[in-house]
């Protein structure tokens, strides 16, 4: 089965949302929504959550190289490494 790239932001969507238990704001985060540095619930525990969690959900490991500020810059750059990891 392919996954669209719309479908992928949608699951990192509601990754990001559980993990950082923001559901209040769920409908407002879009491929453009910056996160770190942007929402205060992303600190470095958060980040560390949040990559066991999309590392669970999606099948794959990120290596110390993948953890860039780039990487947590926005949603859709999330969303952009789990829809070329994803197997």
């Amino acid at each position: 089965m392919n996954v669209t790239y719309a479908e992928t932001l949608d699951e990192v969507r509601e990754v990001v949302v559980s993990v950082l238990g923001i559901e209040d704001r769920a409908a407002t985060l879009d491929a453009s929504t910056p996160l770190l540095d942007s929402l205060p619930e992303l600190d470095s525990m958060a980040v560390v959550e949040l990559v066991a969690a999309m590392e669970e959900r999606f099948g794959f490991a990120l290596d110390d190289g993948d953890m860039t500020t780039e990487l947590f810059e926005t949603l859709g750059s999330l969303a952009a490494l789990v829809a070329d990891r994803r197997p």
